[in-house]
């Protein structure tokens, strides 16, 4: 079903192409490291927690590359595929929420528009 077949693999070509990215824009990549390093720095959640959020919206925002980091850091901290689905489900839930919000949207245009 995945459009990628190996996740380890694309996983090395995903850090690789970082390294290059990070030596064209060394600061590009130094300001996301520290964002995502103070993101990981919380206060009032676990780990696990925060990394089933991140799931969650890695899904949201069609992320590849968050898919990949946070499955794995979701497991290093204990998620199990159960969890996952659950927090997924929120996701899922939510981005249809957002849709039947938009579509009433569509409708306060067409009624702007008689």
């Amino acid at each position: 079903m995945s459009a990628i077949k190996d996740w380890n693999s694309y996983s090395a070509a995903a850090k690789d192409r970082g390294k290059e990215l990070s030596a064209l824009h060394p600061e590009l990549v130094k300001g996301f490291v520290a964002l995502s390093g103070a993101s990981a720095r919380t206060q009032h959640l676990d780990a696990k927690t925060r990394e089933l959020i991140a799931l969650a919206v890695a899904i949201t925002t069609r992320c590849d590359g968050c898919i990949d980091a946070h499955v794995r850091k979701a497991q290093a901290a204990g998620a199990t595929r159960a969890e996952m689905a659950e927090a997924l489900g929120v996701a899922i839930a939510l981005n249809a929420g957002a849709a039947f919000t938009y579509a009433l949207h569509v409708l306060d245009a067409a009624d702007a528009g008689k």
